[in-house]
């Protein structure tokens, strides 16, 4: 939208640019002028390269502050403007958001059925790597959805969510190490263990909120990090190794049915690890499972406990809801893909220890959640494959991947801080008897 005349004064913007850009000048100089030469212990000052760090300062900041006035003047606008009349809100129907333009709502199921049908190629055509990356992708889109049902739905802030990720990983791998048992046994029996201690979490936590859930959640995810480090059980920093990959009715894939595919199919990638593909399209099964399983929950009775938890839990509980199961079962819910993902976290690396389950760990999935959009199933999705898949198709910019990828989260929070895909409401217009028909259901923002 346009800037109304007047908004946006230049003169002071521009004013506030330059000192922008001189204080950036100031904190940069002495990394950026001086270059020592160990060789010949030689100091040689570079005055147009600080030159340049000042005038991009300078021009970030200018076109920063006329965004932020452009976002500004939208938002006024808007707030000025009468909204229409009943009737006519009434006639337009369903407001529709920009997911719904680009799919539209009459192809939405073939468009979606087109496209896992190019993820289930990629095996066959890309290189180990990519199919590398894309599982990882696909594990923390599971992971991602089930910590949308704990955070974006029921509105509970949860910063250890990657224990239960690390516990689903380390159920399958001592089962492995210890039992000899397989990853179809296990893949169940991960996801039970990590509901049983989500459930266990969510006890005391029943009476926490805000920042004080968060710190609680916190410490239990250091606890399970440190336990996973001193214990003799899980063999401490040394880690598990040699963790059997997924079987598939006892044949060897590489050995005994690679060959077939290549005789039926030529043009498949000869360097093509099928253990790898096998992995592939488990997690691509769970994660459309989990979709499915989400959107079910968040329009039953159950989804609409969390979302009213989400909004007040002081009347959510004056209405009748059950707070403390409605809590336990978020807990336990976003743990079971959790544990889910670990165990095919922990088959696909086939080596866990500690430090794959960090704290960083839960900032990156609470990250996706965030970005993408609190309660957005399609939201999260594109923000796991954003933030997966960006940094990995910017390793040649080694130096400054990671500084693009911050100003990235940056922009996203300022321009759009609801996320990429927000979530959409469902609001009922009332119309008085006799008015006319009864108006169609709409989403709201």
């Amino acid at each position: 939208m346009p800037l109304q005349p007047g908004r946006f004064d230049w003169k002071r913007e521009l004013k506030a640019s330059f000192l922008a850009a001189v204080w950036m000048a100031l904190l940069t100089c002495p990394l950026v002028v001086f270059k020592i030469n160990t060789s010949d212990y030689s100091i040689t000052l570079r005055w147009s390269l600080l030159g340049q760090v000042a005038g991009g300062a300078f021009v970030l900041s200018a076109v920063w502050r006329w965004l932020l006035a452009r976002r500004d003047a939208a938002r006024r606008a808007a707030q000025s403007q009468d909204g229409p009349p009943l009737k006519d809100q009434a006639d337009r129907g369903p407001a529709k958001t920009w997911v719904d333009v680009v799919m539209g709502v009459r192809y939405r199921r073939q468009v979606t059925g087109l496209v896992i049908l190019g993820l289930m190629s990629i095996p066959f055509w890309a290189s180990p790597y990519v199919v590398h990356i894309f599982i990882t992708a696909l594990i923390y889109i599971a992971l991602g959805l089930g910590l949308n049902i704990v955070v974006g739905v029921s509105g509970l802030l949860n910063l250890g969510y990657v224990a239960f990720y690390a516990i689903g990983a380390y159920t399958y791998a001592l089962l492995n190490f210890h039992f000899g048992l397989g990853f179809w046994l296990c893949l169940p029996l991960g996801a039970l263990t990590a509901t049983i201690l989500g459930l266990i979490l969510g006890f005391p936590v029943l009476r926490l909120r805000g920042d004080y859930l968060a710190i609680v959640t916190l410490g239990f995810g250091e606890i399970v990090r440190l336990v996973l480090v001193n214990s003799e059980l899980t063999r401490g920093p040394r880690g598990i190794g040699n963790i059997s990959p997924p079987a598939f009715f006892g044949l060897d894939l590489n050995s005994q049915v690679k060959p077939v595919l290549l005789k039926f199919m030529p043009t498949m990638n000869p360097g093509l690890d099928l253990n790898k593909a096998l992995i592939f399209f488990i997690i691509l099964g769970l994660v459309i499972l989990t979709i499915i399983a989400v959107f079910r929950l968040e329009n039953s009775r159950l989804g609409r406990a969390w979302l009213a938890l989400r909004e007040d839990e002081l009347a959510c509980q004056a209405m009748g809801i059950n707070r403390t199961r409605a809590k336990l079962t978020a807990f336990a819910l976003g743990a079971t893909w959790a544990g889910l993902a670990g165990v095919v976290f922990a088959a696909q690396v086939t080596f866990i220890n500690p430090t794959s389950f960090g704290f960083m760990q839960s900032v990156m999935i609470l990250s996706i959640v965030v970005l993408g959009g609190m309660g957005s199933i399609p939201g999260v999705t594109i923000g796991a494959l954003v933030l997966i898949l960006l940094p990995e198709y910017l390793r040649s910019y080694e130096n400054y991947r990671m500084l693009l990828f911050g100003a990235l989260m940056v922009l996203m929070m300022v321009l759009r801080p609801g996320g990429l895909i927000q979530s959409v409401r469902q609001v009922y217009i009332h119309r008085p008897a006799g008015s006319g028909p009864k108006s169609p259901e709409s989403p709201g923002p």
